[in-house]
């Protein structure tokens, strides 16, 4: 029988969302967050995370047969051992950057329950609640975020 502390964050139980939803950081002149608002967030981000949690398992299937079958073994040529290499680069791919969502989606969770939701990581200002809402992971504000990809 599995015990809250053996699930992972997106499949134990909704916690209820940060203590007062309306304390959260918010840019001056949007409405506070209300608990429906952050209620529907956690379980938008929730989903989110047992999908990605499903293609990480397939990815990571589809890479052991691909592994498995894809020896430079007889009756493979070269074009059959080059096009099994693609394909599990492929996959590798593919898996890195669901494990990378994966990894944003619980630390936007983590941060929603300490209550850090909606501050940006680099200046420390509001991140604005319509980016948050178009966008639920992200951990910088608009200017921050530009200046970053400007590297």
């Amino acid at each position: 029988m599995k015990t809250n502390e053996n699930r992972t964050p997106a499949t134990a139980p909704a916690k209820a969302p940060a203590k007062k939803a309306e304390n959260l950081t918010v840019k001056d002149g949007e409405t506070p967050w209300t608990r429906a608002e952050m209620v529907e967030l956690r379980t938008e981000l929730e989903a989110d995370a047992v999908h990605l949690k499903e293609e990480i398992r397939d990815a990571e299937q589809e890479i052991v047969g691909l592994l498995r079958d894809g020896g430079d073994g007889a009756g493979n040529d070269q074009a059959d051992v080059g096009s099994t290499t693609l394909e599990r680069d492929h996959e590798m791919s593919l898996a890195r950057n669901a494990s990378d969502m994966l990894d944003q989606i619980e630390r936007a969770l983590s941060r929603i329950d300490d209550g850090t939701y909606g501050v940006c990581e680099s200046c420390g200002k509001a991140i604005g609640k319509g980016r948050l809402q178009a966008f639920p992971r992200a951990t910088l504000c608009v200017s921050c975020k530009e200046r970053e990809e400007r590297r």
